[in-house]
């Protein structure tokens, strides 16, 4: 059975049920989603051939301090970097390094702040210098999948309804959807309920509610959806090596519809295919 609680009466950690948040916590959310969406803006002059994916790293610990924040994945679960950047064949969890990026990759870049207490969780795909056609068309696919399940969500509709938009747009590509990770609630914690899967149909999951909080991260791969993790115990990789995208916002459940938070200031949310190829 699932149980939906006003968020300030219940304890800060993931008891499984779904929080609903107020006006209140809606303002602090998108601060905390404007400082990330700014953060990855500021990212498209810096992810370029020969960049590291460390100095990436480095910029997105700095820029949170400059501006009062904190990366959630800094020491998280042991993790040690302040974001993920997750390139060409890597699904999620990409661990920044000192190599660097070349001509024709593509990367994912994921960061999430916390500002006063709340989590502004997003990601975007970028384009490394000139990449090939069948790279560009998987990001733009991806983005639409983002956007066609945030069309999705409204108060009333079932989880599913989200998933069932992504995975119709993804397969009518023939591309597949990853199954292994999903997106999740967000808020005052870093992950909670729900789970919110990228695939299935509109008659499953729950139900959606005005004041709801969540992630929606498809991760779309060209070849078959299935992954594996590294012995870092972090990475994750497309288990036939084809190239995968991801893009991610933060929404919140709405009176008639939802607000994407963690929308572009500088409409970037989809760096490098607003340009001429």
């Amino acid at each position: 059975m699932t149980i939906y609680i006003q968020a300030e009466d219940d304890v800060l950690r993931n008891t499984g049920q779904i929080r609903l948040y107020g006006p209140e916590a809606f303002e602090g959310m998108r601060r905390a989603s404007e400082l990330t969406a700014r953060c990855l803006d500021e990212l498209v002059e810096l992810v370029k051939p020969g960049t590291p994916t460390e100095e990436i790293d480095d910029f997105v610990f700095s820029f949170g301090l400059d501006h009062g924040a904190v990366p959630a994945t800094l020491n998280y679960r042991g993790y040690r970097k302040s974001s993920c950047t997750s390139k060409n064949e890597v699904v999620c969890h990409g661990i920044p390094d000192r190599k660097p990026l070349r001509e024709g990759d593509i990367v994912n870049i994921d960061v999430t702040y916390v500002l006063d207490g709340w989590h502004g969780d997003s990601s975007r795909m970028y384009p490394v210098g000139r990449i090939k056609p069948f790279a560009r068309k998987l990001l733009e696919v991806t983005q639409e999948c983002l956007m066609k399940g945030i069309g999705a969500v409204r108060p009333g509709v079932k989880t599913g309804a989200i998933g069932e938009a992504i995975q119709t747009h993804a397969e009518a590509n023939r591309y597949s959807v990853v199954r292994d990770f999903c997106g999740h609630g967000v808020g005052a914690l870093f992950h909670d309920a729900p789970n919110i899967l990228h695939y299935g149909r509109a008659n499953e999951g729950i139900e959606m509610r005005e004041g709801m909080i969540f992630t929606i991260e498809p991760m779309i791969n060209m070849g078959r959806p299935h992954v594996r993790v590294l012995n870092d115990g972090w990475t994750a990789i497309t288990a036939d090596r084809k190239l995968t995208a991801q893009y991610e916002h933060t929404v919140g459940v709405t009176e008639n519809g939802c607000e994407i938070f963690t929308r572009s200031p500088a409409g970037l949310d989809r760096p490098g295919l607003d340009d001429p190829s």
